[in-house]
């Protein structure tokens, strides 16, 4: 509230309480909601996959994030080069790029030799293949 006498303004302010809330009251509906879509068991939906699925989901996994795109692609123009070729293309640190290098190759999408201090990267052309007849597929 504020009341003006004069030159002195004088504010006096109410502070309200928040109102405790020490129950809930759940009608009927809300406590069958409550039971069978928050209190659901963890685990009791499952599936499983072959080996081919799951490989298949690692691949695109893998091929899930932009960098990695970027990387598949430069070393499609670009069959074999370093790990410092792929930085110099990337906006990324090198410890960065090594890390998305190691899923593309965790996921064999892509193949290392070891070449004295550096890693030459090229595509893996028969992993490549597996991976398009297997989306061809499910297309």
């Amino acid at each position: 509230m504020v009341q003006a006498t004069g030159s002195i303004v004088a504010v006096s302010a109410q502070i309200a309480t928040p109102r405790r809330r020490d129950t809930c009251i759940l009608d009927k509906w809300s406590i069958h909601r409550k039971n069978t879509i928050m209190d659901t068991k963890p685990g009791s939906k499952t599936y499983s996959l072959s080996n081919d699925e799951m490989r298949l989901t690692q691949m695109m996994k893998a091929l899930g994030h932009p960098a990695r795109m970027q990387i598949i692609r430069y070393l499609s123009e670009n069959p074999q080069c370093f790990t410092g070729d792929i930085v110099d293309v990337l906006p990324l640190a090198q410890a960065t790029v090594s890390q998305h290098l190691k899923v593309l190759r965790d996921a064999e999408l892509i193949c290392g030799t070891i070449e004295g201090p550096a890693t030459s990267y090229c595509l893996c052309d028969e992993a490549i293949a597996w991976f398009k007849q297997q989306v061809n597929a499910i297309l």
